[in-house]
């Protein structure tokens, strides 16, 4: 149960940060926003372990990064397919 919790934290932060990055408004719900930030972390630990970046003896920049950049292309993505949605 708390690392359900964490992950949920983990991914509103990740997808705040996307927010923040990208320019412009992204009118997507805070739960979207939560969602879209989980998978970006997702996507990004899956191709750090796959790079071999995934554990190293320090901070593991290359695995946060990876991550927040998938975020910033999931919110990137989404944002105006949710628009477009709520404007129909």
């Amino acid at each position: 149960m708390f690392q359900l919790l964490w992950i949920l934290l983990i991914g509103f932060v990740l997808g705040v940060i996307a927010k923040l990055i990208l320019r412009g408004p992204q009118s997507i719900p805070w739960w979207l926003t939560m969602l879209l930030g989980a998978l970006g972390a997702l996507l990004g630990n899956a191709v750090a372990g796959w790079l071999g970046v995934a554990h190293t003896g320090g901070v593991d920049w290359t695995r946060h990064l990876l991550q927040i950049g998938f975020a910033v292309a999931l919110v990137a993505v989404a944002a105006p397919m949710w628009t477009q949605r709520k404007g129909r």
